[in-house]
């Protein structure tokens, strides 16, 4: 009985798809794949990256040479101070 019913169906010129046979239907798939590719370039790139651009910096770690670096950007130390003190800082 089930095969008669498959055949009846391909000779009545409906397929599984109800008579689209696929017609529009690869927008949807070529749509989800571009979906499924931009969410993966997406996750790598937060990963691969989690300071966004344009973001501050995060501090150094060496407070003392930051403090040299902002006294030099303002000033306060000559070129030779500023490279002499962070010599004795290492």
């Amino acid at each position: 009985m089930f095969a008669s019913g498959a055949v009846f169906a391909d000779t009545a010129g409906w397929d599984h798809m109800g008579g689209w046979e696929g017609g529009w239907m690869w927008f949807w798939g070529f749509g989800m794949m571009t979906l499924f590719v931009l969410l993966i370039v997406w996750l790598v790139r937060g990963v691969a990256s989690p300071v966004s651009p344009g973001a501050i910096p995060p501090p150094p770690d060496n407070r003392a040479e930051a403090i040299l670096g902002e006294r030099y950007a303002n000033g306060e130390l000559t070129t030779e101070e500023y490279r002499e003190r962070v010599r004795e800082l290492q």
